[in-house]
């Protein structure tokens, strides 16, 4: 049975969370408290971190980045605030994604079980022997999730390699936030604020891969349409 930390000081939405996970055959373990989250997470093993952004003693931002220094499972974070300035900030600690309240409790679950199933996908993928792209000093081995550019290699989330891996097979073509979304998180529901998340993903890669952000080689901003990999 997959776990799940539950990092949320409001009593009745940490329950109704819990509640439906458990529905869905999730053990529950639920902190109302930031710091005693944070020794938990940093104590036992979890599949999955769902964590509140404000929380009394550490906020959920410190959380999501002392996890993400030790490990990849999925985070989603969770906030009453609606601005893009916190959700750009929680997806650049490490965040694989965020969803604002109030929600809808069969929305969280639909999202926990997407993200578990592409991390399951990701850690029990058997290497292909010619899965393999290479793109202008760009090389990604599909099989093994690795990524090399000029030779050396480049740590990238799972989310974002598959982003990566979207524009590489489908170079020299302007694709919406929405279609790219769309294509990447699949099934997983939209809303006004994932858009933002693929800007924060695309933003990532390109300080993870290009030599000036300003200037990008690979992914690039077609103002008023969307992005494009550049051939």
């Amino acid at each position: 049975m997959k776990r799940i930390l539950v990092v949320e000081d409001e009593e009745a939405i940490a329950e109704l969370e819990r509640d439906y996970l458990q529905l869905s055959n999730f053990e529950v373990v639920i902190e109302k408290d930031g710091t005693a989250g944070l020794q938990r997470a940093m104590a036992e093993e979890f599949n999955m971190y769902i964590l509140d952004v404000m929380l009394p003693g550490t906020d959920g931002f410190e959380i999501c980045r002392r996890i993400r220094e030790v490990e990849n499972r999925p985070i989603l974070m969770v906030s009453a605030k609606k601005e893009d300035i916190d959700k750009i900030r929680g997806l650049g600690l490490g965040a694989d994604d965020y969803i604002t309240k109030p929600f809808s409790p069969s929305e969280l679950v639909a999202r926990v079980k997407a993200h578990l199933a592409r991390y399951e996908q990701l850690i029990n993928t058997t290497v292909a022997v010619n899965d393999v792209l290479t793109f202008r000093g760009l090389r990604m081995d599909k099989g093994a999730k690795r990524i090399w550019v000029d030779g050396v290699e480049k740590t990238l989330a799972f989310r974002e390699f598959e982003v990566l891996e979207f524009f590489v097979e489908h170079p020299n073509h302007v694709y919406t936030k929405d279609e790219i979304y769309r294509a990447v998180w699949k099934d997983e529901p939209l809303s006004e604020h994932d858009l933002t998340t693929v800007r924060v993903h695309i933003t990532r890669i390109r300080d993870k891969i290009e030599k000036d952000n300003n200037n990008p080689q690979y992914i690039e901003t077609i103002w008023g349409a969307g992005y494009r990999m550049k051939m």
